[in-house]
């Protein structure tokens, strides 16, 4: 994944490391749909999606905010989306069920003919309604382009 050697996230905190590691998979998801690598891509992005919403959580001042119904795993990446949702955190336009779908597809064959531009507007959407993006590349640790 492309947070390896980059971070150490386990000393940076429940925030701040899922929030760097979110950004670094953004850039490197990027990457690597540029590059061709269309179901890398697709499975970092859900990484960084996954991120995203772990820091989102793990925010005190956020979870307060949050409609937490009784028994809803926050660690569960479906469920937390809804709760992000139902909280309006999440304007509920991105399918997340879908992206799921794919996500587990991406998991078992490449997908050389996949259209992702439309995936990842919506993702970025997502990303900025999730306060992880906009963000300047140029803060985070330097990419190494020889790794997958």
């Amino acid at each position: 994944m492309p947070h390896f050697g980059l971070m150490n996230e386990r000393n940076m905190g429940p925030v701040e490391g899922p929030f760097l590691r979110a950004r670094l998979h953004i850039r490197g998801g990027k990457r690597r749909l540029r590059q061709g690598k269309i179901a890398a891509g697709i499975v970092t992005l859900y990484d960084a999606l996954a991120a995203a919403m772990l820091a989102y959580v793990a925010d005190e001042e956020h979870k307060k905010r949050l409609k937490i119904n009784i028994g809803e795993d926050l660690h569960n990446d479906r469920a937390l989306f809804t709760v992000l949702v139902r909280s309006q955190v999440l304007d509920g336009t991105f399918d997340f069920d879908g992206f799921d779908r794919l996500t587990e597809q991406a998991l078992h064959e490449e997908m050389p003919g996949y259209d992702y531009h439309e995936l990842l507007s919506g993702l970025e959407s997502v990303m900025q309604q999730l306060g992880v993006m906009p963000f300047d590349e140029s803060t985070l640790p330097p990419e190494d382009p020889t790794t997958f």
